[in-house]
């Protein structure tokens, strides 16, 4: 059973990727960022992966998630996600100024700055489609807030694994990242 992270960045992926790496999946994301081309070489560069890792967080992982679902039956997906405007407000805060051939694949543009309705836009359109193709397979979805709270005691049940003794990872937060 794979388990595919397809929440956005700036939701907490890196939060998510500890926590699976601490339940003992083999954790990896994001991928392709720099990519000139990712979005022609998306699944040229995911392929290998797929193979050597069981557990996938941040980009390109959410843009494919439909294909994932198809190639990769009885998996598990998570969807983290954050108040809208806490997200435009770190992806601002971490991204304006700063160009990635991913963003620019995922919202047509690369910077926030002076493009916050597209960036919101586009968040709130995957996040929509998500939920609208597992609306039948609650089973297979697991939506976490994790700057809200969420951890182990959702995490833990959904891929069936028992809750650690350390408390829920709580990576690159604002506050963390000013520290170094």
């Amino acid at each position: 059973m794979k388990v595919f992270g397809i929440g956005f960045h700036k939701t907490a992926t890196k939060s998510l990727a500890k926590a699976l790496t601490q339940l003992a999946y083999k954790t990896t994301g994001p991928n392709g960022i720099q990519d000139i081309h990712c979005e022609q070489d998306a699944w040229r560069v995911v392929e290998p992966l797929l193979n050597e890792f069981d557990a996938f967080q941040d980009n390109p992982w959410p843009l494919l998630f439909v294909a994932l679902d198809q190639r990769y039956p009885g998996s598990k997906f998570i969807l983290t996600q954050r108040p809208e405007q806490q997200w435009l407000a770190s992806a601002r805060a971490h991204f304006s100024g700063k160009t990635t051939p991913m963003r620019e694949w995922i919202y047509g543009v690369s910077d926030p700055l002076g493009n916050e309705s597209v960036f919101l836009a586009r968040y709130r359109q995957h996040n929509q489609a998500v939920l609208e193709y597992f609306k039948e397979r609650p089973n297979d979805l697991l939506v976490m807030h994790i700057t809200e709270g969420d951890g182990w005691e959702k995490l833990c049940p959904f891929l069936n694994k028992k809750i650690p003794s350390v408390p829920f990872p709580s990576l690159n937060r604002k506050e963390q990242r000013l520290d170094r």
